[in-house]
């Protein structure tokens, strides 16, 4: 059976469309030439337009506009309510990536809210001559205003999410911190044993530095917030009356309860796109953050037989098909690819925000692709890192504490005793006879087991600095390095 249809007619000509459909032909036109992302615009950008839409029917109802049609203003500020909340997420259906610097996004926008205000005025669907996608809709609007300023609305949402996340992540390496603090384990720089340190300690150092990530995501609702709404095309408000271009930005701050703040300079403000470099660069930086940590819990899960062991990471599932008992770190490995693919993501944002020439910036459907997906990847990624992993991690005790008493990485902590001539002589031995650290030091006498337990201690190794006299030096600790000296 041939579904219903209707005709709609723009400067091309004509074109049939579904009769219930609420998109109309300029939408219809998009589907057609951009089939590159095979997805939608984010669904968190169509939100964000449904209150853009709604501010500016607002400041137009307020300046007059339907004064002589109650019922058409309250029906698209119906139909704009209805899409801010997600009720028409469905109907906004051109491909993310397109041509006309997000033209084909504003005319969905335009098309849904009209055809929907239709239907709650009784009316069909295409009825324009009722209700304009353009002369309604988009009054006194431009795709070059609206959508910029819909994309850092939803950054901003999508953001504090991301934040939230990023909080979560950050208090469960803390509970970590907790609960390994009494652990002493060996540290190490360049893969090599250097000095002792806590597992306490190195999950400390992570909590901050996704602290830290968490307040450079904080302030990016800053650089968000200065929008160019009643610019129209390129910044002069043409064919926007000046109390519009004054009443627009009120109004969204109004009904959002976000700061936001007209731009000075309108021109620049439509040409230029460096906040979203920015604001990538925060999250690149983030995920660098998870990308070091995540490479850091693999390692030090290694093994669990032939690695380092010293923890062991929640199991999630079976590793392998051909090795039995194999688990593997799927978990960070996921999350590693998440903030790679972030990274990858936040170059492209550089070269579309680059490429923008004169007045306008052509290729803000990209910078939102990238942008808001890079957000969305960062939020699942803290999520699952800090519920299917990080709240689980189990440390090897045992391990740990062997790792300390076979590595010469303990020398260090004994500075304060030994001083470094008879560290490095213990050390020395240590390798040569192929014995532990505090064999070497005990059985030669130069430190009591006593002492060289109270320098390797948690309290010792997470000591800021040395005390002038830590540990009391042992009379043998004196003798110069031949009268201790193993045979």
């Amino acid at each position: 059976m041939t579904q219903p249809q209707r005709m709609e007619a723009d400067d091309l000509g004509q074109r049939a469309l579904p009769i219930e459909a609420l998109f109309g032909i300029h939408t219809a036109r998009a589907i057609e030439n951009f089939t590159l992302a095979g997805r939608p615009v984010h669904g968190a950008l169509a939100r964000a337009f449904g209150d853009v839409k709604l501010s500016c029917a607002l400041t137009n109802r307020a300046l007059g506009s339907w004064a002589d049609d109650a019922a058409k203003g309250d029906a698209i500020e119906r139909a704009c309510r209805d899409l801010g909340e997600g009720l028409l997420d469905a109907h906004i259906v051109v491909d993310a990536l397109q041509g006309g610097a997000g033209t084909s996004t504003n005319m969905n926008v335009n098309e849904v809210v009209a055809n929907r205000a239709l239907e709650l005025l009784g009316e069909a669907h295409g009825n324009y001559d009722r209700v304009s996608p353009l002369n309604d809709v988009n009054l006194h609007q431009s795709t070059n205003d609206t959508y910029p300023t819909a994309l850092k609305l939803a950054a901003i949402r999508l953001l504090h999410k991301l934040e939230a996340q990023v909080i979560s992540l950050q208090e469960s390496f803390q509970r970590a911190e907790k609960r390994f603090a009494h652990i002493v384990k060996v540290g190490r720089t360049q893969y090599q044993d250097a000095v002792l340190t806590t597992l306490g300690r190195e999950m400390g150092a992570y909590a901050e530095a996704i602290n830290r990530d968490r307040w450079r995501i904080y302030k990016c609702e800053e650089r968000l917030r200065v929008v160019n709404l009643g610019g129209t095309a390129i910044g002069t408000g043409l064919a926007a009356p000046r109390e519009f271009i004054f009443g627009a930005v009120e109004q969204l701050r109004s009904l959002t309860g976000i700061g936001f703040a007209r731009a000075e300079n309108l021109v620049e403000a439509t040409q230029n796109t460096d906040v979203y470099v920015e604001v990538s660069g925060i999250l690149k930086a983030h995920a660098v953050s998870l990308l070091k940590i995540c490479s850091d819990l693999r390692l030090l899960s290694s093994g669990p037989d032939a690695g380092l062991g010293e923890i062991r990471l929640p199991a999630r599932q079976a590793g392998s098909s051909i090795m039995p008992g194999k688990v593997n770190p799927v978990i960070p490995e996921a999350v590693s690819q998440a903030a790679m693919l972030a990274i990858g993501n936040d170059g492209v944002i550089t070269a579309a925000c680059a490429a923008g020439s004169l007045e306008l910036n052509a290729f803000l459907p990209l910078i939102a692709h990238c942008l808001l997906g890079n957000i969305d990847l960062l939020t699942g990624a803290c999520d699952i890192l800090s519920r299917h992993c990080v709240e689980g991690i189990e440390a090897d005790e045992a391990r740990c504490r062997a790792h300390v008493e076979n590595s010469t990485a303990a020398a260090t902590a004994l500075l304060p005793v030994l001083g470094y001539s008879r560290a490095a002589e213990a050390v020395r031995i240590s390798r040569s006879e192929g014995r532990t650290l505090r064999a070497v030091v005990t059985e030669n006498e130069w430190m009591s087991a006593g002492a060289f337990d109270a320098c390797i201690s948690p309290e010792a190794v997470c000591r800021l600095g040395s005390p002038r006299a830590a540990v009391e030096v042992p009379v043998t600790a004196r003798l110069s390095p031949e009268k201790g000296r193993s045979k």
